[in-house]
């Protein structure tokens, strides 16, 4: 039977045929920063946001989450593209509590308030013993795989993002930018190494348009290059919303894990909404995998139950079945373009324009992106051809039927 017959969307698990019994856990979670609502309640009580999740954590061998913001007491905001965010030193405490066993730093927000900022963010991980990844001083450092171990089970992870704004890592600091080919060989490297004597490798992927239900298509095409690499397992973040799982040649491949602790002050039904992926991995390699949904509330998270988390894997289910092969990711990514149309284009486009006009520096940085950036250079050329092509309009009404629904439901139209 294939992998992807046996995960089991009422659970949200799967496994191996004859699993072995003494595999470690490492749970992953997706976005986590000290921010908005969310940066007093990390420093006053930083367990409590947790809720219910944080015994899900503890009972993990391993934990590693995606740090999205500098911790430090330094630093100068930059311009850029979006939004600029940054914790304070103190609110690492929100990381030792757990306590997390690593962090990806490979993100579009680590270098929020320049060098100093992330080097001193840093040197306060390294004091508490907080393993990192995916961002350095130099890009052999940014782009180093993180070696984990429990149970006497090794795993790499490599962390790699789109590198927005120009951060990715060139001869000075940076984050481990879009670089599949290079990300590929290391992979390949990692699985042929016997010295590391190395039992499985996890890519972990900061990437993709945000708030949407299906991964762009270059996105999927790109999680299927690191499984043939070798990967183990292949996790996505940065949507800031739930996307759906696809196996590949027996490699689980989660497009996007949604928030986690970040707060993002809105009533959008689907950015309050994420997951954990729990693997399971023993020296042969990956034996499992386990889906844990959870909200995202005023006062932290909490754990999805009853008809809540029923109605969640439900939705989870229409999300993950058209992602099987690239036909199906191909139409999934269409709908979206659809659902965008020129009227978003133009929207967004006289926006920028408008930001040209009153903040030169930002209105010229969100051009720049624009350009540069692979979520947004594929978003518009692909959805430009389909103009071109006279293909607008033509996607399965289920895929725009889930990208209205991603886009537009409110908390309060359960």
């Amino acid at each position: 039977m294939p992998d992807t017959d046996r995960f089991n969307f009422q659970t949200g698990s799967w496994s191996r045929d004859a699993a072995p019994g003494n595999a470690a856990t490492l749970v992953i979670a997706g976005d986590w920063a000290p921010i908005r609502a969310f940066a007093p309640l990390i420093e006053s009580d930083p367990q409590a946001i947790y809720g219910d999740v944080l015994p899900v954590l503890r009972e993990a061998d391993l934990s590693l989450v995606n740090l999205e913001a500098p911790l430090s007491d330094i630093g100068s905001e930059v311009c850029k593209s979006g939004t600029v965010f940054k914790g304070n030193t103190c609110h690492v405490k929100g990381l030792t509590a757990v306590p997390f066993s690593a962090v990806t730093l490979g993100n579009n927000h680590m270098f929020d308030f320049g060098v100093e900022a992330f080097s001193q963010t840093a040197g306060v991980l390294d004091c508490h013993g907080i393993a990192r990844t995916g961002a350095g001083m130099t890009k052999k450092e940014a782009e180093a795989a993180l070696i984990l171990e429990a149970k006497g089970v090794r795993i790499a992870i490599v962390n790699i993002s789109e590198g927005e704004d120009l951060t990715a890592a060139g001869p000075g600091p940076g984050v481990a930018g879009w670089d599949i080919e290079g990300a590929w060989a290391r992979i390949r490297d990692l699985k042929k190494d016997m010295a590391r004597a190395i039992h499985a490798v996890i890519a972990v992927v900061h990437c993709g348009l945000e708030y949407i239900p299906f991964a762009p298509e270059y996105v999927t095409q790109a999680f299927r290059e690191l499984a043939d690499a070798g990967a183990d397992a292949v996790l996505g973040h940065h949507p800031h919303v739930p996307q759906g799982l696809f196996f590949h040649k027996n490699t689980p491949v989660c497009c996007s894990l949604g928030n986690f602790v970040f707060y993002q002050p809105t009533n959008f039904f689907w950015r309050k909404v994420g997951y954990l992926v729990r693997l399971h991995i023993s020296p042969k390699g990956l034996a499992g995998l386990d889906i844990e949904p959870y909200r995202i509330h005023d006062q932290g998270v909490q754990m999805l139950a009853g008809p809540d988390r029923e109605y969640f894997f439900k939705r989870f289910k229409q999300l993950s079945e058209p992602l099987s092969t690239p036909e199906g990711s191909r139409d999934a990514w269409q709908g979206f373009l659809d659902y965008y149309g020129v009227s978003g284009l133009r929207n967004e486009v006289n926006m920028i324009l408008n930001k040209l006009d009153n903040t030169p520096g930002k209105g010229a940085a969100m051009f720049r992106n624009r350009l540069t950036t692979a979520q947004h250079f594929y978003h518009w050329k692909d959805l430009l051809t389909r103009v071109v092509q006279d293909k607008m309009g033509q996607s399965p009404v289920w895929a725009r039927d889930l990208a209205r629904e991603w886009l537009t439901r409110q908390v309060e139209n359960e």
